[in-house]
């Protein structure tokens, strides 16, 4: 389904000699609308039929859709109305892509089967009026909301200083009356780039900015998705009547892991402010009807606790299978058929892709039931091996944003055998020379690796998606194309 403009784009010369669209399912246009109503609702022949492709862009920049059956639909819908509480008199308002991902079905699918009223909010809208999030829930007086990691940076920063014009009423001193988050019960982003620090800092930001109108700090909660399942776990925070009353589901905890014990695929819990620790978030409650389980991405084998490890996961709203336009989907059909090599062989699961652990916790929900936290440490197919161990890029990248004020945001890659570092500055072309030794030495002395090449760009050239994932492999490439355009380039071969 699309609008007329790409229908005729897609029609087009220009696109036939880049794909051919005669081999794609048939193109819906939803500017032409039947005028009739359809003599009767649409059954599929078998539960497993196709009932959607998911269309997005990996972290790698392949564009690949996900296949989702019928009953998988069904399934992911019933998962998240039980959650999520949703209900006719419940109304949502989304802040995420609205045509593919946890976003699609939210808006789409979710509303259709729950009933409830979905608000769209469009992300790219927020880009020119950050306060726009802000306006519809508090002018609808939303009880519920679903957003991603971009929509809430965007918020944080646009929205900062403003806190205390918006309790009087609008930016700009318009009179639309108080701006209110109040009655928020539930705030949940959705992102796949499950950072540590980063991801914990812009939570607090988020719920101390918006704390002054009302939100309180416990409504705002995390969810975790991938390919292979879109939702794994999805945070039901919702307070009750008063805030006091506390929440359906317990806190989000926090743990701090020995960044060098992970190095070796291992997991050993430390205090915090000991040294070389990393604080990692949970992703949120396990949704209902999946199962998790942590096996070793080589040997397939199941992993105990103090082990890390590829998430597996099995569920009834699993995707199918992969759909590209280029015919090589079956390449990675163990993505969504894999069985472990011993122990439960029979169970049929899907690889995430993402590496974590879980964490039989103290804690208990609303029904007394013991509640597993899941923490995820970072995509596999973005670990570096080098010197014969697993690093992960955003470690790397966190500890060398925090060398100085003026680096913005930073990616890493390797190059051959050189780690390359390339870091965004916010300030004079005269301090890019400055970074340099600041940048090797950090990764010296935190990770004990020699930085091959430091690359200084400006504002902006690092790519990241609309779900806040850094297009790693999009900047090397952009690298080795001698493209990115940069203040300053330093070898150390």
């Amino acid at each position: 389904m699309t609008s007329q403009v790409i229908c005729k784009l897609l029609r087009s010369k220009e696109a036939s000699a880049a794909v051919d669209v005669r081999t794609w399912p048939p193109v819906l246009d939803t500017d032409d609308l039947p005028k009739k109503r359809p003599p009767q609702l649409y059954k599929p022949s078998h539960p497993d039929t196709l009932a959607y492709l998911d269309f997005s862009v990996s972290t790698t920049g392949m564009l690949a859709g996900v296949k989702m059956s019928h009953t998988a639909t069904s399934a992911f819908c019933r998962s998240i109305k039980l959650q999520c509480e949703l209900y006719p008199s419940r109304e949502v308002a989304i802040c995420l892509d609205p045509y593919c991902g946890l976003g699609f079905v939210l808006w789409c699918l979710c509303s259709v089967y729950s009933g409830h009223q979905s608000i769209l909010i469009p992300p790219s809208e927020l880009e020119v009026n950050p306060a726009l999030w802000l306006l519809a829930v508090s002018q609808y007086k939303v009880r519920d909301t679903f957003c991603s990691y971009s929509v809430m940076e965007l918020c944080t920063k646009g929205l900062g200083l403003q806190t205390d014009s918006l309790k009087l009423g609008s930016p700009g001193g318009s009179s639309l009356g108080a701006w209110s988050c109040g009655r928020v019960r539930r705030c949940v982003w959705w992102w796949r780039r499950h950072s540590l620090e980063p991801r914990i800092a812009l939570t607090q930001s988020f719920s101390k900015l918006f704390k002054d109108l009302g939100l309180h700090p416990r409504a705002v909660s995390t969810s975790f998705g991938c390919r292979v399942n879109l939702a794994i776990c999805l945070q039901p925070h919702r307070l009750g009547k008063l805030a006091d009353q506390g929440t359906s589901g317990p806190d989000p905890t926090t743990v701090f892991v020995d960044m060098r014990a992970l190095r070796h695929d291992r997991v050993r819990l430390v205090e915090r402010g000991s040294p070389h620790s990393l604080p990692l978030m949970e992703s949120g409650k396990i949704l209902p009807g999946v199962r998790i389980i942590i096996a070793n991405p080589e040997t397939k084998g199941p992993l105990g606790d103090s082990h890390l490890g590829e998430i597996w996961v099995h569920s009834g709203h699993n995707a199918s299978g992969y759909f590209t336009v280029y015919g090589d989907e079956a390449l990675q059909s163990d993505h969504f058929n894999s069985r472990l090599s011993f122990g439960d062989t029979q169970t049929v699961w899907a690889r995430t892709g993402y590496l974590g652990f879980l964490r039989r916790t103290e804690l208990t929900d609303a029904s007394g039931e013991r509640h597993d936290a899941l923490y995820v440490v970072g995509a596999l197919d973005e670990a570096m091996e080098l010197r014969g161990m697993r690093y992960h890029p955003i470690d790397i990248e966190t500890s060398v944003i925090r060398t100085h004020k003026s680096i913005t945001e930073c990616a890493v890659f390797t190059w051959t055998n050189l780690l390359v570092v390339v870091v965004e500055l916010d300030g004079s072309e005269q301090e890019a020379l400055d970074l340099v030794p600041l940048v090797t030495n950090v990764v010296l002395e935190e990770h004990y690796l020699i930085v091959g090449v430091v690359v200084v760009v400006d504002i902006g050239v690092i790519p990241i998606n609309s779900r806040g994932e850094k297009q790693r492999m999009h900047l090397r490439d952009g690298f080795l194309a001698d493209q990115l355009d940069p203040i300053y380039v330093a070898y150390n071969m």
